[in-house]
């Protein structure tokens, strides 16, 4: 592995996850290694598919605008669930091997699990994917509801549109209804992609305290706009979002990774030689952010990576709603 990771790349710093052809050259030819002969022309239709999505260029939807969720994150993330199938499928026990079709339903799952982040052109009031939050992933449940059948994979819709809610908190894990083991597997690497790529990303804390905290906001999930005015501070700021995020990480790896998902992230440790860079760069990221709580030095987080979204000034917009809607919060508050 290479030193001086670049901002846009992933933990091996091999692979430039802002780039939709990239990524999928390396999960090509993770896939063919792994399952031979398997075909990998569902998944290559599906990047085709997600670039047009995301780019705009589809009649039903605007472009993604989401700063923090924005197309570096989900490359990353599919990228990981590549590779955590790949490790899976070299040390299944008998029986539990996740097989060629089931893995490219993860795959096409991963790739996209945020879609429901976009705006129907249809849609006159939501002014950021941010704002969708709450029901992003269910958004995306019926995306795949209509595209799955038309990629060949009707049989799989009931259980794709469950596995998808791995990757949020709309749904609790407990209620996530699949009945096969291997699916529940499958979920239970795609909720941990979701999580390690970006936990693990170079610069995760310039983006949580710029880019994800203002998606909170839009969100309704850092300052809530109650019906009767009162004022619910979750996040007060994006430094305040920092604070508590060792405890996040901490959570996460309790409840969520090594809890529910029975440490999946284990399975990256085959590819790598007994290694697993993305917990070592996520081990990195929180002492980092450690030492910056310690000494409150905040002009140590001073890494400005591009966004990769839609508009010219995406990140300015964002922050423009956000202070717009705190603004809001505020008076309502004061009235």
């Amino acid at each position: 592995m290479q030193q001086n990771r670049r901002s846009d790349y992933d933990v091996t710093n091999t692979v430039q996850v802002s780039s939709p052809g990239s990524v999928c050259d390396a999960i090509k030819k993770l896939f063919t290694a792994t399952w031979p002969g398997a075909p990998f022309d569902p998944v290559l239709r599906a990047f085709d598919r997600l670039e047009e999505a995301f780019s705009g260029r589809d009649p039903q939807y605007h472009a993604l605008d989401t700063v923090y969720h924005d197309t570096q994150h989900t490359l990353d993330v599919t990228l990981a669930m590549a590779r955590l199938c790949a490790g899976y499928e070299r040390e299944a026990p008998p029986g539990r091997a996740l097989g060629a079709e089931r893995a490219t339903i993860g795959l096409l799952i991963a790739l996209f699990h945020d879609i429901g982040y976009l705006r129907e052109r249809s849609d006159t009031v939501t002014r950021s994917g941010a704002e969708l939050t709450a029901t992003h992933v269910a958004r995306g449940a019926h995306f795949l509801e209509h595209y799955l059948p038309k990629a060949g994979f009707a049989d799989w819709v009931p259980i794709a549109t469950q596995i998808i809610h791995f990757t949020g908190y709309e749904v609790p894990l407990a209620d996530i209804v699949v009945f096969d083991e291997r699916d529940r597997k499958l979920g239970h690497l795609l909720g941990t992609a979701d999580m390690i790529a970006q936990i693990a990303d170079r610069c995760y804390l310039e983006k949580c305290r710029d880019r994800l905290y203002p998606e909170f906001v839009l969100g309704g999930y850092a300052l809530p706009l109650s019906t009767n005015g009162d004022r619910k501070v979750k996040y007060a700021s994006g430094l305040d979002l920092l604070r508590q995020t060792p405890q996040f990480v901490s959570e996460t790896r309790m409840k969520r990774l090594d809890g529910a998902f029975g440490s999946a992230y284990r399975h990256l440790e085959v590819l790598f030689e007994g290694r697993n860079p993305y917990m070592e760069a996520i081990d990195r990221n929180l002492g980092f952010l450690n030492q910056v709580l310690r000494s409150e030095s905040w002009r140590m987080l001073r890494r400005n990576p591009p966004v990769f979204a839609a508009g010219d000034d995406p990140l300015g917009t964002t922050r423009g709603l956000a202070m717009g809607y705190i603004r809001k919060a505020w008076a309502k508050q004061s009235a």
